[in-house]
């Protein structure tokens, strides 16, 4: 999810000399705790949202609702805009400072905004460990959705820049890792600190943030920033002495005259956004808005949330609710070691078709079993209906967590040319932050009305969505980015009518290269 910026790929996959050096390494684990501080974040409300002492005292109306199902049904107990606002307003808040966080992250560096999001994420575990109302709370989450916008601004940008060639897929992937590691982690946690008694429990469970947040912080005061920062901000010498350090060699210079080549192109640039809307760039630009949309109307989401509160109201008890999320958690974090390997093997299309299938399914099924034996008054689900709906869900999560999820960010990052390339990346990230927001606000309540109809509604977007994969996502496995228009977007049936002027811009491309003495034959962005 990075911002502007830059990183360089070889011409013609020509690798330059680079070792694995430790310092890139322990560089790279570090900034990646950025990923685990927003999983940790996602995957606490849910839990916290499920312990009575927290409830009772932020939220006494839905209290006496999962006191006295009576009052409101097994579907509607949890319907309450300030407990929605309580999860939701972390990515309200995440989708503001995206735009903050694009201008430091190229003007003042990496390292620097991976520090202000540690300062966000600290203030903001305070702030909520320590709550005494709604309102310290919510300010709380707002200033962790601060932390959020600002980190996955530069994690990943900064993850790909420092990373040699041959492993930068992988560790980009950490950052996606990382976050269902959070996730987890939050699960567990939330498992543990629900049966402390004396109603602190919640407290702990957010106050325990603080350990990625002091992780991320700390990270960002030892770690280098990447050459490409320094040398993109006019800091040259700086950043030659880095790229020698992280890359475990002298023989650095190929790598820094092209860095400094592509830190001059992408200042040539002047209107990226205005570029973004040209008719040959319409392709990259649908499909980057439509795979953020889809991820959230998967109903992924709604569910890492919500996971307690939906197993809660499905009739599990307190410790069985919270302990089904913790599963659903650790197929999340298995399911997307799966897509590293799998996603350079059998390709992109392949991956989102059959995970439509295999969640499709399992949303179709959950729904006629919740329509049959969970009614608004009705006291238990059955224990084998109960695991089934457990088995269900994790089959859901694991097919998303090997497509869509991490899917919905590759494939963006490598279909934006250079000139859009930054543009691009904000208007995916804002997107994304935009549509999680309008979930999160909104699942409880249409959990209530909907029912078990959620998961028809939710299972009639992944048919959509598979629909659009089959007809409009072209793949993109093994492709080398500067290749894209030619072996692609000219290639798709329906997509290459929108490159009719792309002869035009090669031209004036190519104009511009003669001028400065220079054929571009690279792209200069690539994050893989």
């Amino acid at each position: 999810m990075p911002a502007g910026g830059f990183s360089s790929v070889t011409p013609a996959g020509v690798e330059f000399e680079a070792k694995i050096t430790p310092i890139v390494i322990i560089t790279c684990i570090m900034a990646a705790t950025g990923g685990l501080m927003f999983g940790y974040d996602v995957g606490v409300s849910g839990g916290v949202t499920s312990m009575p002492d927290f409830l009772e005292k932020f939220f006494p109306v839905v209290y006496r609702k999962t006191r006295n199902p009576g009052i409101d049904g097994n579907y509607c107990k949890y319907d309450n805009q300030g407990l929605q606002l309580f999860t939701s307003s972390l990515y309200l808040a995440g989708l503001t400072a995206t735009f903050f966080a694009s201008y430091t992250t190229r003007r003042l560096g990496r390292r620097l905004t991976m520090l202000i999001a540690g300062f966000f994420f600290i203030v903001g575990v305070v702030l909520n460990a320590a709550a005494q109302d709604l309102a310290m709370l919510i300010i709380g989450r707002i200033l962790l959705g601060c932390g959020v916008g600002f980190a996955n601004q530069a994690v990943p940008l900064f993850l790909s820049e420092i990373a040699p060639t041959r492993i930068r897929g992988g560790l980009n992937i950490l950052f996606q890792l990382n976050v269902t590691i959070g996730i987890l982690f939050a699960n567990l946690v939330n498992y543990g600190t629900a049966k402390i008694t004396g109603g602190w429990g919640w407290r702990l469970s957010l106050g325990l943030a603080g350990i990625p947040a002091l992780l991320l912080t700390v990270g960002a005061l030892l770690v280098v920033d990447s050459p490409n920062s320094l040398i993109e901000r006019g800091r040259l010498d700086e950043g030659k002495a880095v790229l020698r350090k992280i890359r475990g060699t002298d023989k650095i210079e190929p790598e820094f005259l092209e860095l400094v080549e592509a830190s001059r192109i992408a200042k040539e640039v002047k209107h990226p956004f205005r570029n973004l809307l040209k008719r040959r760039n319409r392709p990259q630009l649908v499909i980057a808005v439509a795979l953020q949309i889809f991820q959230q109307f998967t109903g992924i989401n709604a569910i890492m949330f919500y996971a307690p509160v939906l197993f809660n109201t499905l009739g599990f008890g307190n410790d069985a609710s919270l302990y089904s999320a913790v599963i659903t958690g650790a197929v999340n974090v298995l399911s997307t070691v799966v897509s590293i390997y799998s996603v350079d093997k059998v390709g992109r299309r392949v991956l989102l078709l059959e995970a439509g299938v295999q969640m499709f399914i399992s949303q179709v099924i959950i729904a006629i079993i919740l329509a049959f034996k969970v009614k608004d008054h009705s006291d238990d689900l059955h224990k084998g209906f109960a695991i089934l709906v457990v088995v269900l869900i994790c089959t859901f999560v694991s097919a998303f967590a090997w497509s869509w999820g991490p899917l919905g960010w590759l494939i963006p990052s490598e279909t934006f040319p250079l000139e859009t390339r930054s543009a691009g990346q904000s208007v995916t990230v804002s997107v994304n932050l935009l549509f999680t927001f309008v979930i999160a606000q909104a699942f409880l309540s249409m959990l209530c009305h909907f029912k078990y109809g959620i998961f028809l509604f939710f299972s009639g977007w992944v048919l959509i969505m598979s629909i659009f994969t089959l007809f409009l996502i072209p793949e993109t496995k093994n492709i080398p980015i500067e290749e894209m228009t030619e072996r692609v977007w000219k290639q798709h049936w329906f997509w290459k009518r929108f490159m009719d002027d792309d002869e035009v811009a090669a031209v004036t491309n190519g104009d511009i290269a003669k001028k400065n003495g220079h054929a571009n034959g690279f792209d200069p962005t690539s994050r893989l």
